[in-house]
């Protein structure tokens, strides 16, 4: 019968987005499990094998310069051909290789290698999720959406954290790689159960001009240089760069300095001081996400970036293990905040005119370029003046993003809600 006929067409609709949902939620799930074997474990690695801070911040800054040079010939790339599900693949292999790389010895030369690999996957692997959520999200529920995607990798990253630190500490240090290089082959199904149907036609999709396939949209973009005239976008740009100048070395820094007080418990010490804030992240996420949608997004991202000086007051205040542990947990607040806000203003600001994904990446290159004077500053700050003073200048840096949400950035929440639907 016709009616049965679509009845059972609205049931497979419903069900393969849910399948598409799902594959999404485990590809963020598998690929933040994967990328904690980077970062923190590193620098405890070296640490181990007698480099100094400054070496240290050295490899790490070429980690986020390749993830600023890849920032927005990546969002371009994306734009102009839609969520390709083999770009993220392309992705999730380099990022596999860069793991192995790091198996071998800490010679300088592959772990830069592996650091710049590393950081150019990891940014097309961010922007190519956002792009998959804004193809297959409700616009009603594009907050949760993204405050999902963050819980699911914060809970990925703190199995990952977490496991990865029992088995540095109770197998080698090297192991500690080569299971996070194994979460790789898993990802790629998790990508796989994400059909290209959903993104060409998905039925919860938001009503933003990105998110279908190019041959769907409706008229053409607007002229990419016409973003840098948006004030918001530029006030957004400024945030993301003082954040992430705040806080990408905080952690290493104390990671550096929990493997000097406390030898080989370095690992699993700096696994609980991931896996905590992840926790509170994947509590607070989805959470986020709804108080945006009902509360604006310019009073959420503020409150939530607070955090961030407030940890760095603590990491300078004491150089106590267990205190530095206990500040770290903020990491989570604005982690929370800072992961669902960015790409959801960002959804505003593009909702008519598209280039979603140039304008994340212009947020990235700006955060990349945050990042990199981070971990080469503080660290050049740690060995000059020692590690309170490098705490201090983070601290500061926070404050300053605070404020420039207070004084630049307008609420963006006022756009048309589109789509409105029923499906979950």
């Amino acid at each position: 019968m016709p009616g049965h006929s679509l009845l059972n067409q609205r049931g497979n609709d419903v069900d393969a987005g849910t399948r598409s949902l799902n594959g999404l939620s485990w590809l963020t799930f598998l690929i933040a499990a994967m990328q904690a074997g980077f970062g923190p474990f590193v620098a405890v690695r070296l640490t181990e094998a007698g480099w100094t801070d400054a070496s240290i911040g050295l490899v790490l800054s070429a980690s986020t310069v390749a993830a600023m040079v890849a920032q927005v010939p990546s969002g371009a790339v994306i734009d102009r051909l839609g969520s390709n599900r083999r770009l993220a693949a392309a992705a999730i292999v380099a990022s596999v290789a860069a793991l192995l790389l790091l198996v071998a010895a800490p010679l300088f030369g592959l772990v830069l290698a592996a650091e710049i690999v590393q950081g150019g996957a990891g940014v097309g692997l961010a922007i190519a999720i956002a792009a998959i959520t804004l193809s297959v999200a409700r616009q009603d529920r594009l907050g949760e959406r993204l405050g999902r995607n963050v819980r699911y990798g914060a809970m990925g990253a703190a199995l990952g954290a977490g496991l990865f630190g029992l088995v540095g500490s109770l197998v080698a240090g090297r192991a500690v790689f080569l299971l996070a290089a194994a979460c790789g082959p898993p990802a790629l199904l998790a990508l796989r159960a994400i059909g290209p149907e959903d993104l060409a036609q998905a039925k919860l999709r938001t009503g933003h001009h990105t998110a279908p396939p190019p041959h769907r949209r409706r008229g053409r973009p607007v002229p990419a240089l016409r973003l840098l005239r948006d004030r918001r976008l530029l006030a957004l740009l400024g945030v993301a760069a003082l954040f992430q100048l705040g806080n990408a070395s905080l952690l290493p820094l104390a990671a550096g300095s929990f493997a000097r007080q406390t030898g080989r418990h370095a690992d699993l010490i700096t696994a609980a001081a991931v896996t905590v804030p992840q926790l509170l992240t994947a509590l607070l996420s989805p959470r986020v996400g709804l108080w945006a949608q009902t509360h604006g997004r310019r009073i959420v991202l503020m409150l939530g970036l607070v955090a961030l000086p407030l940890r760095g007051l603590a990491f300078a205040a004491s150089p106590s293990v267990a205190i530095t542990f206990a500040a770290q947990t903020l990491d989570g607040v604005s982690a929370a905040s800072f992961g669902v806000l960015l790409p959801l203003i960002v959804a505003d600001i593009t909702h008519r005119g598209g280039r979603f994904n140039l304008a994340l990446g212009m947020t990235g290159l700006a955060g990349g370029l945050g990042a990199t004077l981070s971990t080469a500053l503080a660290g050049r700050i740690a060995d000059m003046a020692g590690l309170p003073a490098a705490f201090l200048a983070l601290a500061a840096v926070g404050c300053g993003a605070v404020l420039t949400v207070w004084v630049f950035l307008p609420e963006t929440a006022h756009l048309p809600v589109a789509h409105q639907e029923h499906h979950a």
